[in-house]
């Protein structure tokens, strides 16, 4: 019962996925590129400000969830680096799938948080807002060892990705319990409304439908890692420390996620099989739908 309660909650977003491949030839090529665009550079940013921001951080919060997130997203890297041998020879390529094995769908975190019977948006905005800053970093660095990109460059490319920069902000914000005058709040919230929509119809549009037909070794190893590896360790590790309530379902949730929609953009910038990578994201997005409401409904019922 409680599967199904969830399965429903969360098929209002792939219908939305859905909607957007029906639609997907409305709108050119170039137009979906800058709908990314502007949820990366401006609404997705504002949605995970807002989130972050919107009630008091304890520093103990940040304390204990921080390491908690960075060692899935560590597992989520060391794992994936064992699947080099299966990968593309080229190691930029190689690095460009690599990061799908840790990188996560923000879009999804948020959409998926409200099946929770006791949803605690706050703490998945600290989840997410500790766990931005490494999961770029690590991208970019695999990416920039494989290209030709100096420390300098792959550092500002770190320091200035707009997920990052909201993301600590908003931390700083909460652990600050600053109220932000509601002038100002009153825009940023409006385009964080419109972030996850627009998301979601661009995961539709841009997706390859028939991916699940493309999985081979190298491919089902990532999401393997991604979509049951780590929510396993991540549920075993709650329940063996004694992590649970709200907290422990955060966890796992935030673990099951399919990978970062946006993770072709990245390797694209720095020219990597920009193909291989939307593939792999369409199979964990399509094989998530499957995956996410069992991780969350067994968090339910244990946690």
């Amino acid at each position: 019962m409680v599967f199904f309660t969830i399965l429903l909650g969360l098929v209002p977003s792939f219908l939305m996925v859905g909607l957007g491949g029906l639609v997907r030839n409305r709108l050119s090529a170039n137009a979906w590129q800058g709908l990314d665009k502007l949820n990366f550079e401006i609404l997705f940013p504002a949605l995970i400000f807002v989130a972050a921001s919107s009630r008091p951080i304890a520093v103990a919060d940040v304390v204990r969830i921080g390491p908690m997130v960075w060692a899935v997203l560590a597992a989520g890297f060391a794992l994936g680096w064992l699947t080099r041998r299966w990968g593309p020879d080229r190691f930029l390529d190689f690095a460009g799938a690599w990061q799908t094995a840790w990188r996560f769908n923000t879009a999804l975190a948020f959409v998926a948080i409200a099946t929770l019977p006791n949803a605690d948006v706050g703490l998945l905005a600290v989840s997410v807002g500790m766990a931005i800053p490494l999961a770029n970093i690590l991208a970019v660095s695999a990416l920039s060892r494989g290209g030709a990109i100096g420390l300098r460059s792959t550092l500002t490319k770190v320091a200035l990705n707009p997920f990052l920069l909201a993301s600590v902000l908003g931390v700083l914000v909460g652990l600050s319990g600053l109220i932000i005058p509601a002038p100002i709040m009153a825009p940023i919230i409006l385009l964080s409304q419109a972030a996850i929509p627009v998301a979601l119809l661009s995961i539709g549009a841009t997706m390859n439908w028939g991916a699940l037909a493309r999985l081979d070794r190298f491919s089902g190893a990532l999401n393997a890692i991604r979509l049951l590896i780590l929510p396993a360790l991540t549920f075993a590790a709650c329940w063996l420390t004694g992590v649970e309530g709200p907290l422990a379902q955060v966890l796992v949730l935030f673990a099951a996620l399919p990978t970062a929609s946006a993770a072709h953009v990245l390797a694209s910038g720095f020219g990597a099989n920009r193909e291989l990578v939307a593939t792999l994201i369409a199979q964990s997005t399509l094989l998530a739908a499957l995956s996410l409401p069992v991780w969350i409904t067994v968090a339910t019922l244990t946690f």
